[in-house]
Order: C-alpha cells, then structure tokens, then sequence
C-alpha cells in the first residue's frame, strides 16, 4: 500500500467542547461536528457512536474524534522519548507570541521553558515543545529561511509534519520507505538545546525525515539513543494517545508501524 499525502491528523478526545476551544484560541478554524460514519467505526474497530470535529490550520486538517465507547487517558509518565509520543508541529512566524496564546488557552509544558532555538546543525529552528489539556503533545515551529521552506505568511501558517517516537531506526525507516515514503537528510540533535526542547536530561536523537511523495506534511522519525522507561504497550484506538495520520487514497483500512503507530486510509 502507497501512502501518497496526507489528507488529515486525527486525535482521539475524551472532552471535545475543551480541546475545540483551546485549538480555537491557538488559531485553528472550527468546523461543525458531525457524526462519524458507521462503515469507519467498523473498520476501526469501536462499538458504538463517534462524533468528528473538524478543523483546519492553513491547509492542514486536524479532527477530533469522540466515541461512546471509551479508551484510556494519555498515560501518566509518558515524555518526549516515550513509544507513544507523536506531536504535531505546528509552523508560526513568532513562536514567543504563539507561546504565550498557547499558555493562556491551557497549554502545559514538555520543553523545561519557552521557545528555544536550536544550533544549525539541528536545522536551526526555533521551537517549543508542550501538551494540550488532554495530553496530545505538539511543537510550535519557527524556521529561520521560512519563505525557503514555503511559509510565508504571519501568525499561525499550519502543519509542517507528524514526528513519532521510534524504537528501531532502520526497521521504521523500511516500513515507511516499503509503504512510498522516501527518506529526507537526517541530523543528530543533542546539546543543552535539545534537552531544554525535550524537557530530558542530556539526549541524544536521530531525527529522521520521511517524505511523502506531495509535501508538507510529511512524517518525522525520532530514535533516542536512550529511550524513556514509560510503558511502549500499542494503544487501543479509542485512547487518547491513539493519533492517527490519515492518508489519500487507498482502500478503506487500518495498519500500524513497527511500534503501533496508527495510520489510516481511505478517509
């Protein structure tokens, strides 16, 4: 199976009317909800009822699905190199003003402070790593040759990519490249930056690129060299934890990568 582009990022909520409203203040548009179609909630495999609310940043897509039937909390002691960590980075032209909206809407923090910008050799950017009020973690992102990369525009422009935590480099690398990703140059953060970013002691990260054929977004591989102690247990569909990356095309169908990450496609 090709996955071509991406369509939408789907993050599973517990408390929709919250999460509407801090995606709202972060300078999402919200779209009306509606229900979730009974052929998807078969193939996801969840009992029940499922209401999606959709919403858009830029060009990119973000929905929140509700269920009836519900899963787990994101886990307690999860960090920036847990299994199940999967943020999205969200591109701004002013991470220090983006930050500070997103502590006044409810923002708490994974990076140990405000935005920090990394050395060159780790790209450059700008950035701050923090969780919304369920715990789904994302990235304000600020590029120092922004108009470069396609991002021109003031405020909050969209979403640049999906990274995920992954526990075997070369066997991820196979799995996305196998699935028509192809892999970008990689570099290797660590310093006094990075850790400030990640809110961890000292760590070291392979940070990996992985290009769908139409991009942004695209899919951003995170091997930590020493990786946290917290459960990498898959989650169920219905968790919080539980994103999805959603992909044009194909049949209608659920797969998973090496470490349970989820993607879906058809829709």
């Amino acid at each position: 199976m090709t996955l071509g582009r991406i369509a939408a990022f789907r993050l599973v909520t517990q408390q929709p009317e919250l999460l509407v409203a801090f995606y709202a203040a972060l300078g999402f548009t919200i779209i009306d909800p509606h229900p979730i179609g009974a052929d998807e909630m078969t193939m996801l495999g969840i009992a029940g009822v499922g209401t999606r609310w959709p919403m858009r940043l830029g060009k990119a897509a973000v929905e929140l699905d509700c269920y009836d039937q519900s899963g787990r909390a994101y886990p307690n002691g999860a960090d920036a190199a847990s299994i199940c960590f999967q943020h999205l980075a969200l591109v701004t032209d002013d991470a220090e003003t983006a930050w500070s909206r997103a502590l006044s809407a409810g923002a708490t923090l994974i990076s140990d402070a405000g935005p920090v910008t990394l050395p060159r050799s780790s790209g450059g950017v700008t950035a701050v790593k923090f969780r919304d009020p369920e715990g789904h973690p994302l990235e304000l992102l600020s590029f120092p040759n922004a108009l470069e990369k396609g991002w021109g525009g003031r405020g909050m422009l969209g979403i640049d990519h999906s990274a995920i935590v992954v526990s075997d480099r070369a066997a991820s690398e196979a799995f996305y490249t196998a699935h028509g990703l192809s892999r970008g140059d990689a570099t290797l953060n660590q310093g006094s930056e990075q850790a400030a970013l990640d809110g961890l002691e000292s760590p070291v990260a392979d940070v990996v690129p992985m290009m769908p054929a139409a991009a942004p977004p695209h899919v951003e591989l995170l091997h930590y060299h020493r990786r946290s102690g917290a459960s990498s247990e898959p989650v169920a569909v219905n968790d919080v934890a539980a994103t999805r990356i959603v992909w044009h095309h194909g049949p209608p169908a659920l797969l998973r990568d090496p470490d349970g990450h989820l993607h879906q496609t058809g829709n």
